[in-house]
């Protein structure tokens, strides 16, 4: 089946961390992260129309420059979500600018940079390129997740890595693939109409409504189903972790988050002989990052935000994650 994204990994696991979902259909993406972006080119950042912070230290906050240079006299419209502070950190950003030469006439790039917490928005704010970006007060959406959109949700968790810190969970709401076979055998043309098909079998909508393909000839979504035309499964789930210290709270509420993910992107950055330098740092260690996958029924893992203290030694650190992954002891040497 045709998957609805594609993640791809920022930069190598031992410079900044962050994570692009990059749909396959639509001309947009979603980035987890805000560090170092010099290796997404200005295609890549154009198609973002969300992205999610996890905090604001600088190997997770630095890239807002990027993103704001490459984004900057276009007509666009960008969300950044966070924990709270994002949205201060955001005006901060921005206030360090001079923005004289930009005028009502201007290009009205805006920014909606949002504070989450597990109880909802706590603060919204809107910053407008025609407005010299300004603050302006806003309302998000008032819903459990941090974005609900018609064909995907983000989930998030806040975890404990010193100071509150999001970890998130791309879920696909239902995955809907053309058969184009079936098509074929129906006499049905691939097309546009294709797209709002697959969004009415998203939402569950009655088998009655009705399509046109083409011109005089009009198809319900009972009958795409029933010929299989439309192919239904369990959506995508993707989930991005890292920066969290090792202890009880933190890995229940992350295995809850990540349970039976397709893909995790997890922290796993010092060797187990380093598990004390790892716990001072609110950080995990690659075999606790790697148990961590595994008691949350993760189908696929992967380690990322390696500690510079090991370049070189890549190898000790993967073959700790793998160990934690499927359930051998490591024992630091």
């Amino acid at each position: 089946m045709t998957l609805l994204v594609q993640p791809r990994l920022v930069n190598e696991p031992f410079s900044d961390p962050g994570l692009l979902l990059d749909f396959r259909f639509g001309g947009r993406a979603v980035l987890f992260d805000l560090g170092d972006l010099s290796a997404l080119s200005p295609r890549e950042i154009l198609r973002v129309s969300h992205v999610f912070v996890s905090h604001m230290h600088m190997d997770h906050f630095s890239g807002f420059d990027r993103l704001l240079r490459v984004s900057l006299y276009r007509e666009k419209q960008v969300h950044i979500i966070g924990p709270p502070g994002l949205a201060d950190a955001v005006e901060a950003k921005l206030r360090a600018y001079t923005w004289n030469l930009l005028d009502e006439r201007s290009q009205d790039f805006t920014i909606f940079a949002s504070d989450w917490t597990e109880e909802g928005f706590a603060t919204a704010a809107a910053f407008r390129a025609r407005r010299a970006f300004v603050r302006e007060n806003w309302q998000n959406a008032d819903t459990q997740f941090p974005l609900d959109d018609p064909e995907f949700t983000i989930e998030a968790v806040t975890l404990d890595h010193g100071i509150p810190c999001l970890a998130f969970a791309f879920q696909e709401k239902l995955r809907v693939n053309v058969h184009r076979s079936r098509l074929d055998e129906l006499d049905l043309p691939v097309g546009p109409w294709l797209t709002d098909a697959k969004r009415a079998a998203r939402r569950g909508a009655d088998a009655v409504t009705e399509f046109t393909p083409s011109a005089g000839r009009k198809v319900t979504l009972g009958e795409l189903l029933r010929a299989q035309a439309l192919v239904c499964a369990p959506g995508q789930r993707i989930a991005y972790v890292t920066d969290l210290a090792f202890c009880p709270d933190n890995v229940t509420r992350l295995s809850n988050l990540v349970r039976g993910a397709d893909e995790l992107f997890i922290e796993g950055g010092f060797l187990e002989v380093d598990r004390d330098l790892a716990a001072s740092r609110k950080h995990l260690t690659a075999a606790q990052a790697g148990a961590i996958a595994r008691q949350a029924g993760a189908i696929s893992a992967h380690q990322i935000h390696l500690s510079p203290r090991y370049l070189g030694r890549e190898d000790e650190l993967r073959a700790e994650f793998e160990a934690g992954f499927l359930g051998r002891s490591v024992t630091a040497r």
